[in-house]
């Protein structure tokens, strides 16, 4: 043993802890008790030699009051005391590591035994349900418990079922991540049940119908009576087996049914399965993984709503329009009926790559077209449409929202002038070689718009930055002047303006200006702020 493992099993062996072995993988098993109060209950308790990871636990023996359900035990005692994720392990204190998890599994069993739950622990399930290669995959932004469209597939690594709203979609995504399969439709039924999923700390996980019966009915037994007439359901239309969806509180969960292996014994052809035949039909538990837009655009921003079901125009598909369109697209852009519109009468060229989000093998392409492509690999349920002509020719539909990101004032001002009564909308923009960053949104009549900003700003009002933003330009002969900055500054004028347009969608409309600065030499001038029409504007004031 490593001094670490020593002080470890030392540490151990003053709350009972005593070497037992190593184990398959390795690890060092102790064996001791979990005290609660003037009861123990004997484990094991298997460490991880490096201390990368958390301690394993196992009751030697599962207490009578846990069986035959009970919240984070598993059907051979292991004990799921700590949701992944939620610590910080110290590789540096092995030994106040580890007896924390000892503190906290004791805890945890103690709630157990009490019959409450431990809110962090809840979803510890999955930790015993389905397998690592049966996925249930849901592409599917219903949630309908009418009968469901869903296919069986498999790969060389993989078998798995899809649930789906659109297959054409779902078999674009399937093709994007590389697995050309063959489709078989099966049916497939989703049923709500109030009860939160726990295994069986008997017999688990289920081999066969009778296995789900008997446990769906000591969780609820109106979900086991659903589960059983569906099965049915399914052996009656003559199908080789049935998806099982179960809507948990907090989560799906799936299983299929293979009725196949019993037809040569039963001879569906010529009679249907008696009760007890279809009880031992062999069940497989599938790891459900959502597929669907919504999920991954709604994961990450929690308690907010996303882009779906809105039309958006992202005029400009440079350097900062490129990463902007990816980041309006990741948070739902162009999905659930809703369409992304990318307007860019551009093209692609070699000076353009060192700071865009395109890059060589789109040289020479509109830059709309080829990022609405390159768009489709992330995201191929999406609906982006790709309009390779200048804004004043573009055949826009009814907008939901319209965002400026070609950074260029003279159509700012155009932009401005000409959608100020009709479309809420977003300008966004980097100042100088980088200095800063900056937004400026309008959505009513009362509001400053672009071009009100530009004339502030010349009088000395609302800048970005204290003093003078330097103009520095670089290039020369045929390729032209422009102004230099790294692709580092287009990623934060980018992030500027998905944040905004999600403001928008969640009704947040201030402060309607705002500014990043970027590089430290110099000071904001400006503070995030609201700011009015001007009465004399061009653009906006009629």
């Amino acid at each position: 043993m490593n001094d670490k493992v020593t002080a470890v099993v030392a540490a151990c062996a003053q709350r009972g802890f005593c070497y037992v072995r190593r184990s398959a993988d390795n690890r060092v098993v102790l064996s001791g008790p979990l005290r609660l109060g003037s009861i123990s209950h004997e484990c094991e308790l298997e460490l991880d030699p490096g201390f990368m990871e958390l301690p394993r636990v196992r009751l030697l023996n599962v207490p009578a009051a846990l069986r035959p359900i009970a919240p984070h035990v598993s059907s051979t005692g292991g004990l799921c005391y700590i949701a992944k994720g939620t610590v910080v392990l110290d590789i540096f204190d092995p030994v106040g590591q580890t007896i924390a998890c000892i503190d906290r599994a004791e805890e945890v069993l103690g709630c157990v035994l009490a019959g409450t739950m431990v809110a962090d622990l809840e979803e510890e399930f999955f930790a015993y349900w389905g397998s690592e290669r049966v996925w249930c995959m849901l592409d599917s932004s219903s949630r309908s418990t009418a009968h469901q469209q869903s296919f069986l597939a498999q790969t060389e690594t993989h078998c798995f079922a899809v649930v789906t709203d659109d297959p054409e979609r779902t078999k674009r995504k399937m093709k994007l991540i590389g697995w050309p399969i063959e489709w078989t439709s099966v049916p497939t039924y989703r049923i709500r049940t109030t009860a939160k999923p726990r295994p069986n700390t008997g017999k688990w996980p289920p081999r066969c119908v009778r296995d789900i019966l008997n446990w769906q009915g000591i969780l609820d037994r109106r979900c086991r009576k659903k589960i059983q007439q569906r099965i049915s359901d399914a052996i009656r239309a003559k199908a080789s087996g049935v998806l099982i969806l179960i809507e948990s509180p907090l989560m799906t969960y799936s299983f299929a049914v293979n009725f196949t292996r019993k037809q040569t014994s039963i001879g569906l052809h010529q009679r249907s399965p008696s009760t007890s035949e279809i009880f031992e039909f062999p069940v497989i538990p599938m790891s459900v993984i959502r597929l669907d837009d919504d999920y991954m655009a709604e994961r990450n921003i929690p308690g907010k709503k996303t882009l779906a079901g809105k039309n958006i125009a992202l005029v400009g598909c440079g350097t900062i329009g490129g990463y902007l369109a990816e980041m309006l697209v990741k948070a739902g852009g162009g999905t659930r009926g809703g369409t992304l519109t990318l307007v860019d009468p551009d093209s692609l060229f070699p000076q353009n790559v060192g700071r865009h989000r395109l890059g060589f093998a789109c040289l020479f392409q509109k830059k709309a077209t080829a990022l609405r492509t390159e768009l489709l690999y992330g995201a191929p349920g999406a609906s982006i449409r790709a309009l390779p002509v200048k804004i004043q020719d573009a055949q826009l539909s009814k907008l939901d929202f319209l965002v400026d990101a070609t950074g260029e004032e003279a159509l700012g001002h155009w932009i401005a002038k000409e959608f100020h009564n009709s479309v809420p909308q977003l300008h966004v923009w980097i100042e100088g070689a980088g200095v800063a960053v900056r937004g400026l949104f309008k959505e009513s009549k009362t509001q400053a718009c672009f071009r009100c900003l530009t004339s502030l700003e010349k009088g000395g009002q609302y800048r970005s930055v204290e003093g003078e933003v330097p103009l520095i330009q670089a290039g020369q002969g045929c390729e032209g002047l422009y102004v230099p900055f790294p692709a580092f500054i287009s990623v934060q004028a980018a992030s500027l303006g998905a944040e905004m347009t999600l403001d928008w969608a969640n009704g947040t409309h201030e402060p309607a200006l705002r500014t990043r600065v970027v590089d430290s030499g110099f000071k904001l001038a400006t503070p995030d702020c609201n700011l009015m029409a001007q009465p004399e504007c061009p653009a906006c004031a009629h």
